[in-house]
């Protein structure tokens, strides 16, 4: 084991990232809730404001994979896709095959610009939790309870919000609706045989009734779909705790542009673009498999100085009044204020390995489980 290696291995400093990101987050989440008033008075200025605060907070997961693990992403497409990134809105159609797949996704949109401005379709309970999900509430991120009665209303409404936004945003879809497993891809293959859809063998079937909402309320606004498939070299299985404690991973995305004039707007023929896409999703996957690489040119984006100059804003701030804090409780002989620091220690560490637990795919969702055998 190299220096280097040694350094990031150590779990107090894990602690002290965590630190920095929970209480960065919980700033972020107040400073937000200040600027409430600004939405009825300047819309416009009160989604560039809070753009700019999330970004403060999302790219703190974006240097744990670029500058701390120094993860890379290769990204296969021709070079006219490649100059529309970053210029336009886009809805991002992202396979769910890896534990830290969100991380390589917020990755990518950070590269070109778009990682304050990025949104996803999250469940409704995520809205409740602190950090993430309050700053998504602020950040008009679309949520879900999962239940098409009600989604269909106010995903359609919350989708229609974001015609005047002023920032180009990436809306990234998960459509298989969870992450693979081997059980749950055989209960999905089970409905594709059941309804004479392609088998697929590296991805679950998709969710065509929330992509086809996507496509409907996007019309006329988002100018294109961006189909991602992704994929790690050496068959490698790459995990959030595996980023924390500084292991590199290599990563391919095969990236290809579609004009959304090209998707058809009847939702049963949307339904079908949609399986068909992912069957052409397998194939790139099985292909990917055989040869290590996906088709098209090779474009590897530089990575930008804002992420590290902003954690580093962070550490300067809220470092030092932790060591002070820490100090003084060491030296002041007090057994009741040690023991009340220790604590807090535990506590931290528990909360961190809490939020990497979440990343874990034994530990994932079972909506795949219970909803696969409804259909979409």
């Amino acid at each position: 084991m190299g220096l280097s290696s040694f350094i990031k291995s150590q779990f107090v400093l894990h602690l002290l990232i965590g630190y920095i990101f929970l209480v960065s987050g919980l700033i972020v989440n107040l400073l937000q809730l200040c600027t409430l008033p600004l939405w009825p008075i300047n819309r416009s200025l009160y989604r560039h404001v809070n753009c700019r605060l999330a970004y403060s907070h999302w790219s703190q997961l974006v240097l744990l994979l670029e500058w701390w693990s120094g993860t890379s992403c290769t990204i296969y497409t021709d070079p006219q896709t490649y100059e529309h990134f970053g210029k336009e809105h886009a809805i991002v159609v992202l396979n769910h095959n890896f534990e830290i797949d969100f991380l390589c996704g917020w990755t990518v949109c950070e590269r070109f610009g778009v990682l304050g401005s990025s949104k996803v379709l999250a469940k409704k309970q995520l809205s409740y939790v602190p950090l993430i999900g309050w700053s998504w509430y602020f950040l008009e991120i679309v949520f879900c309870k999962r239940s098409w009665a009600e989604d269909s209303v106010t995903v359609a409404r919350d989708l229609q919000r974001l015609r005047d936004y002023p920032e180009n945003f990436w809306l990234l879809l998960h459509c298989e609706g969870t992450r693979f497993t081997p059980e749950k891809h055989a209960i999905s293959m089970e409905v594709a045989e059941r309804k004479g859809l392609p088998k697929l063998k590296h991805h679950l079937l998709p969710r065509t009734r929330g992509f086809a909402l996507c496509v409907q309320n996007l019309r006329g606004t988002v100018p294109a779909i961006y189909d991602c498939t992704l994929n790690f070299r050496g068959h490698t299985k790459p995990s959030l705790l595996g980023v924390v404690y500084g292991r590199t991973y290599k990563a391919d995305m095969c990236v290809r542009r579609i004009p959304m004039e090209d998707i058809p707007e009847d939702e049963k023929e949307c339904g079908d673009w949609l399986n068909k896409l992912y069957k052409e999703k397998d194939d790139l996957q099985e292909d990917y498999e055989q040869s290590g690489k996906f088709p098209g040119q090779m474009f590897q984006p530089p990575r930008r100085p804002w992420v590290p100059l902003n954690w580093a804003f962070w550490a300067s701030l809220l470092l030092s009044p932790l060591f002070h804090f820490a100090a003084g409780v060491a030296t002041s002989g007090s057994a009741l204020a040690i023991a009340g620091l220790i604590a807090v220690v535990i506590a931290a560490s528990v909360g961190v390995r809490q939020l990497i637990s979440v990343t874990e795919i034994d530990k994932g969702s079972s909506y795949g489980i219970n909803q696969s055998k409804k259909g979409s």
